[in-house]
């Protein structure tokens, strides 16, 4: 009987078409904005309220601490034209390396209470990932793993390399559905073609990234890591202006010449890159990677001006790891440069490369499932596999990290692992 007193109830609302007052937080998660100290909490309501955090001390007194911020409206474009609130608020001055608890939202309305741990920012610190891309709300094979080590404390930070969510509706399912990671951790985006629907307006709108270009390229440090996120869909979806091509790939020049200025080589000597869209790939899809004039490694030739690659610009500048996603599958390549493999040893590839190493981290597991290989891949092809999954990444310090993929088909069984080993980085590394 209940459910029909309770439709009663909203039977005036509904003949009048005025929805109820939604005013409860939901779709919580964090970000880092690159400022040490700082935190980002960012949330949706249907209704606009008031956008504050109460937040204290693990341990400690509940909410003794407040923050208030913006809410922003933002209306989709389909033909729905859904509207929600967008609240963002900053934390500041947080203790490095203490954990809190917080909720958000307002008296009209809180969200459950969660805890996150604020960044360490040593340059010593041995930052801890999670990384996948491709994780959507129907199959999302990994995500109860992945919730579960999250809320263990297992990792600082997610690296989320794309294809989140496809329009407002989903992507409200999606943003619920990982809440249960983001809202722990920071999680830190890329986008993807799955976000490409209006001009990426659900992307850029949804996430808080570092920078002032919402959200579709940035980058951040932590630890001895210079993190590079940038959009590969520049190269695809040109009907939204070829002006983002050039320049993302300026930015990116500008930053990668900052990061190898000698005084921040030295603080930060790991740079590590996350796009969607792979240089590389042995996949028997005909996706760009899988051609040897990919338009993300060699640029477009087909346009006017021509638009440069990254293959060249990420070698000449000494980026360490590229990490991708989009093909539905995990796989590691030796270090490679121009197709051609680079090792710096036949009997230690990944100590002193010679060559950016390449991982492909896609299969956390979506509705189009996975994806199958080329039977005969080229020799810059170290480790394939279909199995569900997502990866795991240690910058232990300045000359050592650990990458590991997970198999969720294996309950969690890890199947891959190196390690990267560089005495020097930089340009000169490869000579």
């Amino acid at each position: 009987m209940l459910p029909a007193i309770m439709f009663l109830s909203l039977a005036p609302w509904l003949v009048l078409g005025v929805p109820p007052m939604w005013t409860q937080p939901e779709q919580v998660h964090l970000s880092y904005v690159g400022v040490p100290g700082s935190m980002v909490v960012t949330w949706t309501t249907l209704n606009k309220t008031e956008s504050r955090v109460e937040y204290g001390f693990f341990g400690g007194r509940l909410f003794d601490m407040s923050a208030k911020g913006d809410a922003t409206l933002f209306v989709d474009s389909g033909e729905e034209k859904r509207q929600m609130f967008i609240h963002r608020v900053t934390l500041t001055e947080l203790k490095p390396a203490a954990a809190y608890v917080y909720h958000c939202g307002s008296d009209d309305g809180w969200s459950d209470v969660f805890s996150f741990t604020a960044l360490n920012d040593s340059l010593s610190f041995s930052p801890r990932f999670a990384l996948y891309g491709d994780l959507g709300n129907e199959n999302p094979q990994s995500l109860a793993r992945l919730q579960k080590e999250t809320q263990l404390g297992m990792y600082d930070a997610i690296l989320h390399i794309g294809n989140l969510n496809d329009n407002a509706r989903i992507g409200d399912e999606f943003m619920r559905q990982i809440e249960s990671i983001a809202a722990y951790v920071p999680y830190m985006t890329c986008p993807g073609n799955h976000e490409a629907a209006y001009n990426f307006s659900n992307y850029r709108n949804r996430f808080s990234m570092p920078g002032q270009t919402e959200s579709l390229w940035y980058s951040w440090n932590l630890g001895s890591a210079h993190i590079v996120s940038f959009s590969t869909e520049v190269y695809f979806y040109l009907e939204y202006g070829m002006d983002l091509l050039f320049k993302q790939y300026e930015w990116l020049k500008a930053d990668l010449e900052k990061a190898n200025k000698p005084e921040n080589r030295a603080r930060r000597p790991w740079i590590i890159t996350m796009g969607h869209r792979p240089m590389y790939c042995s996949d028997d899809d005909q996706d760009d990677c899988t051609k040897f004039d990919s338009w993300v490694r060699l640029g477009r030739k087909d346009i006017k001006p021509p638009a440069p690659g990254l293959e060249e610009l990420f070698y000449r500048y000494g980026v360490d790891v590229e990490l991708w996603a989009h093909e539905h599958t995990y796989e590691r390549l030796w270090p490679v440069y121009g197709d051609k493999v680079r090792n710096g040893s036949a009997e230690q590839p990944y100590v002193n490369p010679k060559a950016p190493v390449h991982i492909i981290s896609g299969s956390a597991g979506c509705r189009e499932r996975t994806d199958r290989f080329n039977p005969n891949p080229k020799e810059w092809s170290a480790f394939r596999s279909t199995d569900y999954g997502y990866s795991r990444m240690q910058v232990v310090n300045s000359t050592h990290l650990y990458m590991e993929q997970v198999s969720d088909d294996q309950h969690g069984k890890v199947i891959d692992s190196i390690w990267v080993v560089k005495e020097k980085h930089g340009f000169s590394a490869w000579l």
